[in-house]
C-alpha cells in the first residue's frame, strides 16, 4: 500500500527532472509520459481500500462489503484517453519540427528560431529588442510677458 504511493511519487518526480534536465524533445515527452503515469498511480491509489469489492450492482443488490471508490478510476481512464491524444499530438509536433529544423535539441531549435525571426540571442535565450525610435527634442518657445 505505502509502496504504491513511493512508486507513484518516483515516477512523479522522475518525469518533472526529465522535463527539466533534458534538451532532446523525445526525451521531454517520455519525461511527459512518466509524469502521468505516476499521477495516474497516484490516483489509482488513492481510491484503493483493502478487503473491498468493485461497485456493480447485481439484481439492483447492494454488496454486504465496502466497496472501491469508482470515481478515481473513472477520472485515471479519462486520463489515459487524454494522455494518447496529448502524446500522439507531441509527437506529431516533434517530427513536423524535425522535418523542418532538422534537430530536435531545444537550444538549436531556439537559435535557429531566433536567426529565423530575426530576434537576438542573449545567454541563449531569444530575447526581442525593441527597434530604438529617433528622438527629437520639443521645441519650446519662450513666451514674453
Amino acid at each position: 500500500y505505502i509502496l504504491s504511493y513511493c512508486g507513484a511519487i518516483g515516477l512523479i518526480l522522475l518525469g518533472i527532472i526529465a522535463m527539466v534536465l533534458y534538451q532532446h524533445m523525445i526525451r521531454i515527452i517520455l519525461g511527459l509520459m512518466l509524469l502521468e503515469a505516476g499521477v495516474n498511480l497516484f490516483l489509482i491509489t488513492i481510491g484503493y481500500r483493502a478487503n473491498a469489492v468493485a461497485p456493480i450492482l447485481v439484481d439492483g443488490q447492494m454488496p454486504t462489503a465496502a466497496m472501491v471508490d469508482p470515481i478515481p478510476q473513472a477520472l485515471v481512464l479519462t486520463a489515459i484517453v487524454i494522455g494518447v491524444g496529448v502524446q500522439a499530438l507531441a509527437l506529431a509536433l516533434v517530427v513536423k519540427t524535425y522535418q523542418a529544423y532538422g534537430t530536435l535539441d531545444s537550444k538549436e531549435l531556439a537559435e535557429k528560431i531566433a536567426q529565423e525571426s530575426g530576434t537576438e540571442m542573449v545567454d541563449g535565450v531569444p530575447v526581442s529588442l525593441p527597434i530604438p525610435v529617433p528622438t527629437t527634442k520639443p521645441r519650446i518657445e519662450e513666451q514674453t510677458a
